[in-house]
C-alpha cells in the first residue's frame, strides 16, 4: 500500500502515511534522516500488533551493535512513528510483513556469515525456524523476541538504503502497518491525497491495482451494487435478473456496453465467461450460485481486499522484463512469462492448510529426473510410522529404504518408481523451506477445483512440458531425451545453464496482462487475518 505523505486524514497517518499533524521534523537534526516525534495515538486498542517494546530496548540495541548515526536515527524514527509497537511479531507469531521482509532478505542470497556464531547466521536460523512453524505463540511478557525484532528492523533499514525497489528511505517508516484504519478513508488517501504519485512507478502490478481500487472505491462510496437474486441464468433467457446482472458487470467495467435489456445475449455470455475465468470459476457462460456469490461480494469488502494485496506487492522484488516462472497460490496456477508475454501455463497443487506453501523468490537452477524422495521427519512420524506398525512389509511395498536408524524416528527415503509421490521430475531452487516444484503420479487431482492438498511443495500438472520449457536453450536436451530420462528409473540431475527466476506469491486480487481485475478465494485465510488487524470494524 502507498507510503506517501498525506495532506490530511490524520487517523490514517499511523498506518502507511505521514502527515504534518502527527509527525514533525526537527530541522536541527544533522544526520541523513530527519527526527520524528513519537506517535502516542497508537495504543493497545488500535495497534496492528498487540506487542510493544520498551523504548530503552531500542537504545540498548543501538549501543550494543554500535550502529552508525544514520542507522541509529532511522531505528529511533521507525519505532517513534509506531509508538514502540512491534513491527514483525504479534502474539500469534511473525506478521505477514515479516515474511515479506525475510523473502527480500533471502532473495539477495546473503551469505555474509557462514560461521554459526555470526549474528547474521543466528538470525537466519531463528527466522527460518519461526516461519516454518505453522503455530507460533508469543507471550506478551516474553522479551526473548526483542533482539530478533530489532535485528529485522535493522535489515529493513539496510535494504531501504541499498536497494532501488519498492521500499526506500522515503517510505521506510510506513510500509509496515501501525494501527487500524477506516478502509474507505485510507483508500481515499491513496487515491486523492497522495503527494508523490511516482513513488511506486517501477511497480507495475501495484499501479494497475491502484487503478482498479479507484473504480471499486467509487462504487462502494456510492452505496455498492444491488444484490443479485436469481437461480441459473443462461443465453436466451429474459428476466429482470438479467438486467441486474448487466448493471452489476457494468459497475466494475466488465461489461462495456450501455445495454440494459432483459435479454441474455451473446455479448453478455462473453462477459460472463470472462468474469468466470478471472474469478477461478469454470467458464461455462452460465450464471450459477457460485458466480452469484462472487458477484454479490460487497464492494467495500473488495476495497479492503485490494488494499491488502497492494501491500503484499510492496514486499515483492522489483519487476523486470526478464523471463520468469510465477506461481500464485490462490490461483492454483503456474505461469511462465517471456517479458510481458505468457509463454506457458498449467494447474498446480499447493500446500493444504497447516502445511501452507510460503511466499518467496529464487531461481530454478536444477532439474532432477526420477528423484529420490527424502521423506520429512514429520511425515515419517505422523504417517509412515503408524503404517509400519500395522504392516511390517509396508516399506518394501512402497520402495522405501531406511537411511539411518535413530533412537526415535528412522531416516527414510523413497526410491524412484511408481510409488514415489515426486513423480518423474522435480525442479529445484534454493530456499530455506526446502520447497520445490515436482511431478506427481496422481494426475486426477488436477481436476479438483480445490487443489490445496500437498504437504507444502508444489505439484505441477505437466512436468515434461515444464522441463522442455526450462531446457529449451540447452541443445543437448530435447523433448525425446526428456521423455527417455523420465521413463528410466535412474536418477539424473541437470543443471540449468541459465537459471530461471521463480516467484511464489499469495495474491487474491490482481490485474492480469489484459488489464482486467482478478479475484480468488483466500485459501489460507491470510486476507481475513490481515483485514482484522488492519481495518476498523464497522460492527
Amino acid at each position: 500500500m502507498a507510503a506517501a505523505v498525506f495532506s490530511s486524514c490524520s487517523q490514517v497517518a499511523g498506518w502507511f502515511g505521514n502527515n504534518s499533524d502527527s509527525t514533525k521534523v526537527s530541522k536541527s537534526d544533522s544526520s541523513s534522516y530527519a527526527a520524528y516525534t513519537r506517535d502516542e495515538s497508537i495504543n493497545a486498542s488500535n495497534a496492528y500488533s498487540d506487542l510493544f517494546l520498551d523504548s530503552t530496548a531500542v537504545e540498548n540495541f543501538i549501543r550494543k551493535d554500535k550502529l552508525n548515526d544514520s542507522t541509529a536515527t532511522a531505528m529511533r524514527n521507525f519505532y517513534k512513528t509506531r509508538n514502540y509497537e512491534y513491527a514483525w511479531f504479534t502474539s500469534d507469531g511473525p506478521t505477514e510483513q515479516a515474511r515479506g521482509l525475510w523473502s527480500l532478505y533471502s532473495s539477495e542470497k546473503d551469505s555474509s556469515a557462514k560461521n554459526s556464531k555470526d549474528p547474521a547466521t543466528a538470525l537466519k536460523q531463528q527466522m527460518d525456524s519461526l516461519l516454518q512453524n505453522d503455530s507460533v505463540t508469543i507471550n506478551k511478557n516474553d522479551s526473548s523476541f526483542t533482539n530478533t525484532e530489532l535485528k529485522l528492523t535493522q535489515q529493513l533499514i539496510r535494504y531501504a538504503s541499498e536497494n532501488n525497489g519498492n521500499i526506500n528511505n522515503s517510505n521506510l517508516y510506513y510500509v509496515v502497518p501501525a494501527k487500524k484504519v477506516d478502509a474507505m478513508q485510507y483508500a481515499d488517501s491513496i487515491l486523492n491525497k497522495q503527494k508523490d504519485s511516482s513513488l511506486y512507478s517501477n511497480n507495475k502490478s501495484y499501479s494497475l491495482l491502484k487503478q482498479q481500487l479507484a473504480n471499486y472505491y467509487d462504487v462502494a462510496k456510492n452505496g455498492g451494487w444491488t444484490t443479485i437474486n436469481a437461480g441459473q441464468l443462461k443465453k436466451g433467457m429474459k428476466s429482470q435478473a438479467v438486467i441486474a446482472l448487466k448493471k452489476r458487470l457494468q459497475a466494475t467495467k466488465e461489461y462495456n456496453t450501455s445495454d440494459t435489456s432483459n435479454v441474455f445475449n451473446d455479448s453478455l455470455e462473453t462477459a460472463v465467461k470472462s468474469f468466470q475465468q478471472r474469478n477461478g470459476l469454470k467458464a461455462t457462460g452460465i450464471v450459477n450460485d457460485s458466480m452469484i456469490n462472487v458477484l454479490n461480494a460487497p464492494a467495500d469488502q473488495r476495497v479492503q481486499q485490494i488494499l491488502v494485496n497492494m501491500n503484499r506487492l510492496l514486499w515483492m522484488k522489483p519487476q523486470t522484463d526478464s523471463n520468469s516462472i510465477q506461481v500464485n497460490i490462490p490461483s492454483l496456477m503456474l505461469y511462465a512469462y517471456e517479458g510481458n508475454k505468457k509463454a506457458l501455463e498449467m494447474p498446480v497443487i499447493v500446500g493444504k492448510e497447516g502445511n501452507s506453501t510460503v511466499m518467496f523468490t529464487s531461481d530454478i537452477n536444477q532439474i532432477v529426473f526420477n528423484p529420490t524422495w527424502h521423506i520429512p521427519q514429520s511425515i515419517v512420524r505422523d504417517e509412515i510410522m503408524p503404517k509400519m506398525k500395522s504392516d511390517p512389509s509396508y516399506l518394501k511395498k512402497k520402495n522405501i529404504e531406511i537411511v539411518k536408524q535413530n533412537d526415535s524416528l528412522p531416516v527414510l527415503q523413497q526410491l524412484p518408481g511408481k510409488e514415489n509421490p515426486l513423480g518423474k521430475v522435480k525442479f529445484l531452487f534454493p530456499n530455506s523451506d526446502d520447497i520445490y516444484l515436482h511431478d506427481t503420479p496422481d494426475k486426477t487431482l488436477f481436476a479438483k477445483k480445490d487443489r490445496a492438498l500437498s504437504h507444502g511443495c508444489i505439484r505441477v500438472a505437466d512436468a515434461a512440458k515444464l522441463a522442455e520449457y526450462l531446457l529449451k536453450n540447452q541443445s543437448d536436451w530435447n523433448a525425446q531425451k526428456i521423455q527417455t530420462a523420465m521413463k528410466s528409473d535412474k536418477q539424473q540431475s541437470v543443471d540449468l545453464k541459465n537459471p530461471e527466476p521463480v516467484a511464489i506469491s499469495y495474491l487474491t486480487a490482481w490485474v492480469d496482462e489484459n488489464g482486467m481485475m482478478n479475484f480468488r478465494n483466500d485459501i489460507y485465510g491470510h486476507d481475513k487475518e490481515a483485514m482484522q488487524k488492519l481495518f476498523v470494524s464497522k460492527s
